[in-house]
């Protein structure tokens, strides 16, 4: 599929050059099932006949049906039964899907399809799911990331020193919260020339998908192993060294400061997660950057990105419905168009737009943090995230979105809601000065929307949030407020919310 592009994948590892045929498809369900970027399905598409490529250059035999094949049924179930009917093989081996719909439908074949079927593991990740739930199950009453990726750290030897965390502690990330200062310089972004293939995808999808979100081009995403490789060095060699100070910085004119822009080679499967963690274990453990920088680094793929891999698998099916805060206003127009006076947003949803990305932080305190605010239904949300960037995969998104995002799972994976006045983006970012609306006032129509709807948030959920000690003290301040003071920023909320676009696009 094509987020298992690995020589690593299990389906491939007991696979005979000499009997037996790799298949692969793309099909249009899984470009519409949400209406992705088309940078994303460009990226995807292009990586794919790559990799089939690299596969028959090594003497396999592929089967390989692309899109616009007059006979493709659009659809994997289509695809398979065909394949199946034109091999008539013995048996279908695959690796288990990243997504649990499409998890069923390979559960299907099992029952349909006309050979034995095998259903490996994807074992890929450095957790298996087993290890995760065996984690999950030791007495916990929370599940916390931070422990789980205390264990992991143990369980890797990753920048440990015996059983000890190097340097002493786990966690550098108060060093990793800087705002971006005058005078920095930032490295180019490692850029690939498109390849006659790849150009011939940007064709197909342009003329497949006209109506789907995004700027097709430039196109400047790797598309083969090689390329992950070149983009991990070019990160470790030029960015990484200050990647931890600044990671949470965001500037209207820097789309990319010194983040890795690797997320999407690691979920495509480009890119091996632990040999990444190594490489930047190594580079700290050559001088060439602080240990705060390689830490900060590590954590959001051994600790992270495995955690939220392990809980998706652990509270599916039943996690994609939850709304714990009963948000229930439809995601605002704007959030496709950028067509908005707040300068945060419009600059984050531009260069999603433009880019197929946007780093953490624009992601989860900016366009999550007004949508938590806002009250938008999670499951809008969370739509929105999956289509429009190029590493959103719902494994990785889905609890990113739902649990760390929204808080729509009620605190499963986050001990309190992501929730932020205009003051915190102020003090990360440049996209203040200069805003239509003043960070400064709390209400009134020139207040910023996220001062008045931060308050009104609070009191909207207070019977779920009050007890929450790292809510208490902000409830604390609010009670303290001029009665006039709450009266005025809870009316320029209801104003605000009132006039806020409730149609849902058709995208």
């Amino acid at each position: 599929m094509g987020d298992q592009l690995s020589p690593k994948l299990s389906a491939l590892g007991g696979a005979d050059k000499a009997r037996d045929t790799i298949f692969m498809c793309e099909v249009a369900a899984e470009a519409t099932y949400v209406k992705h970027h088309k940078k994303k399905m460009a990226l995807i598409f292009a990586a794919m006949r790559a990799f089939a490529d690299g596969l028959r250059a090594q003497g396999w035999q592929v089967d390989y049906v692309t899109l616009d094949d007059p006979d493709n049924g659009g659809s994997f179930d289509t695809e398979v039964a065909r394949a199946v009917a034109r091999r008539r093989p013995a048996a279908l081996i695959t690796t288990k899907a990243s997504e649990y719909r499409v998890l069923q439908m390979q559960r299907a074949w099992c029952e349909s399809l006309a050979c034995t079927v095998h259903l490996l593991e994807d074992d890929r990740f450095i957790c298996s799911t087993a290890r995760f739930n065996a984690w999950a199950d030791d007495g916990r009453k929370q599940l916390r990331m931070e422990f789980f990726y205390r264990d992991m750290r143990r369980f890797t030897g990753l920048l440990m020193d015996g059983d000890q965390p190097v340097g002493g502690q786990w966690n550098f990330d108060h060093d990793n919260r800087k705002p971006a200062k005058a005078g920095l310089s930032f490295p180019k972004v490692k850029r690939f020339p498109p390849s006659a293939s790849t150009q011939a995808v940007l064709g197909l999808v342009a003329s497949r998908f006209p109506d789907h979100f995004g700027d097709l081009e430039p196109f400047w995403f790797g598309v083969t192993a090689h390329d992950a490789q070149a983009s991990l060095d070019h990160f470790i060699d030029y960015a990484l060294p200050q990647f931890g100070d600044y990671q949470d910085a965001m500037l209207k004119d820097q789309k990319f400061l010194y983040h890795s822009l690797i997320s999407f080679y690691l979920n495509l499967g480009l890119l091996d997660p632990l040999d990444t963690c190594r490489a930047v274990e190594a580079a700290w453990r050559a001088g060439h950057c602080p240990l705060a920088a390689a830490e900060g680094f590590i954590r959001q793929i051994l600790g992270w990105r495995e955690y939220v891999r392990g809980l998706y698998w652990r509270e599916m099916p039943d996690y994609a419905a939850a709304n714990a805060l009963n948000a229930q206003r439809h995601l605002p127009d704007f959030y496709w168009t950028g067509d908005t006076d707040m300068t945060c947003l419009k600059s984050a949803i531009t260069q999603t737009k433009e880019e197929a990305y946007a780093h953490h932080i624009q992601r989860l305190m900016v366009t999550g943090n007004f949508a938590l605010l806002a009250g938008i239904k999670p499951d809008e949300v969370h739509e929105w995230y999956l289509a429009v960037y190029a590493d959103a995969f719902e494994w990785v998104e889905m609890p990113n979105t739902i649990g760390m995002s929204q808080f729509a799972d009620g605190g499963l994976l986050a001990s309190k809601p992501y929730a932020s006045s205009g003051a915190y983006i102020d003090r990360m970012s440049d996209y203040c000065a200069g805003c239509h609306y003043n960070v400064k006032e709390k209400s009134g129509s020139k207040a910023c929307p996220f001062n008045y709807l931060y308050w009104d948030f609070l009191v909207r959920h207070r019977e779920k949030l009050a007890n929450n000690p790292r809510m208490a003290m902000m409830y604390r301040t609010f009670d303290k407020m001029e009665p006039s003071k709450q009266k005025a920023v809870l009316e320029s909320a209801r104003v605000f919310l009132g006039a806020l676009g409730s149609v849902y696009p058709a995208f």
